[in-house]
């Protein structure tokens, strides 16, 4: 009665704690797993068999432990023998080392496949748009060559267009993060990293910085609106003909300066200032080509290999 009754309870605990993460995993407070892009969906579908691979091994474990628990327990009037004669068992050590390496080829196998997958957006009619994207000390500052202009802590792009992001950092290094188009990539001092994303649908996306860098780390966030085509043509030639310019001296002003900003938008930029930043701190670029663009095709990118 009693084993019964453990088994029972053991039983009732797996099923609340597997309720417990699939009502979690359905709530909106956990944007990574509610992707609205085909970067973000690759993605997703990685994490979810990596999350099955690994219950293939914790689940019989933590079964097999509660078993051995229970049923090796020392409990009073216990007399079996000592009898330590056992050594080793071939089919067990096949077992418990086999399975293993073949959940991790198969993980492998995944992650390399959306990895390599990832480095290049999708063959699409749409054109694709460049953003160079500077962390700042505690801001982040996204330009738009095609367009001429910039904004602070805001980012709105067309949706259903690839976006090549070109990051790079005038500060301590950080991560730039928008959960629900796709993973994180750093923005660091001297380097032009590249990050491609897409928005399959219009609406407004949560980023933020990832990587601590700070006492204003916490308010490194930003919003990603994404627009149809003609919706975005409008607002980019809006503040190209009502936001103030971004002069030299006001570059260099909220470059330098260590503190917050709201969100502010300029219709012009000075020239190269992108550049500037990178090549004051070593000049190196990392980058992935987008398909249909060279390096020259990269608006104010003299490209480095």
């Amino acid at each position: 009665m009693k084993k019964q009754k453990l088994l029972n309870r053991v039983s009732l605990f797996f099923v609340a704690a597997l309720t417990m993460i699939m009502m979690s995993g359905c709530s909106s407070n956990y944007i990574v797993l509610d992707p609205k892009g085909p970067v973000g969906q690759t993605e997703l579908h990685l994490i979810v068999i990596s999350t099955i691979l690994c219950a293939i091994v914790v689940i019989p474990v933590l079964a097999i432990l509660v078993y051995i628990v229970y049923r090796f327990r020392d409990k009073p009037g216990n007399d079996a023998p000592y009898t330590p004669d056992w050594s080793d068992s071939k089919v067990l050590e096949i077992i418990w080392w086999g399975i293993p390496v073949i959940i991790i080829g198969i993980l492998g196998y995944f992650t390399a496949k959306d990895t390599y997958a990832l480095t290049k957006p999708p063959v699409t009619d749409a054109k694709p748009i460049t953003i160079q994207v500077t962390n700042l000390n505690w801001k982040w500052l996204f330009q738009y060559p095609d367009q001429k202009i910039a904004t602070v802590n805001y980012c709105e792009i067309p949706a259903g267009v690839p976006v090549q992001f070109v990051l790079t950092s005038d500060a301590p290094m950080n991560s730039f993060w928008v959960p629900q188009l796709g993973g994180q990539e750093y923005a660091m001092p001297g380097m032009a990293m590249r990050l491609w994303l897409q928005a399959d649908h219009p609406g407004k996306y949560f980023g933020s910085g990832a990587n601590f860098t700070g006492k204003g780390f916490a308010h490194m966030q930003f919003q990603v609106e994404a627009k149809p085509q003609a919706e975005f043509d409008a607002w980019a030639k809006s503040v190209k003909h009502t936001a103030p310019a971004l002069t030299k001296e006001g570059y260099v002003s909220l470059t330098s300066k260590q503190d917050t900003s709201n969100v502010q938008t300029f219709s012009s930029y000075p020239d190269g200032s992108f550049e500037e930043t990178v090549s004051k701190n070593g000049g190196q670029y990392y980058h992935h080509d987008m398909p249909g663009m060279s390096n020259t095709d990269m608006p104010g990118m003299k490209m480095n290999k």
